[in-house]
């Protein structure tokens, strides 16, 4: 009974994963702050850009492949901007060029992330 049981739970997890729509985000605005906290610093005072940093960056940009995946990116940087007080967004926005990154959007509060791909 454990055996079948356990198939059912198998198989039911199997179809679940084919019937997910391809166009929600396979990252989470958790992973997104969790990459890009190193970089708080930089963007509020200024100076020199850590490695942990441009590390977070360049692994984030390796994971948002797909639209929906910029897309949540963009949404969470651009949450987190507005929450963090103190950012200066000049600093923000050249962030990512500073760490060898070509990002298809520019970090802005304004920017509208619908518009990402």
């Amino acid at each position: 009974m454990v055996k079948v049981a356990l198939l059912l739970v198998l198989f039911i997890a199997a179809v679940s994963v084919m019937l997910t729509p391809h166009a929600e985000a396979t990252i989470s605005c958790g992973q997104v702050i969790s990459k890009l906290s190193p970089c708080i610093n930089y963007v509020k005072v200024g100076g020199v850009v850590s490695p942990q940093c441009c590390l977070g960056i360049k692994t984030l940009n390796g994971q948002a492949t797909t639209t929906p995946d910029r897309q949540m990116a963009c949404n969470c940087i651009k949450s987190a901007a507005g929450a963090i007080s103190g950012i200066n967004l000049a600093l923000a926005s050249a962030l990512p060029s500073k760490c060898g990154v070509n990002l298809p959007y520019k970090i802005s509060p304004s920017i509208d992330c619908s518009k990402v791909h």
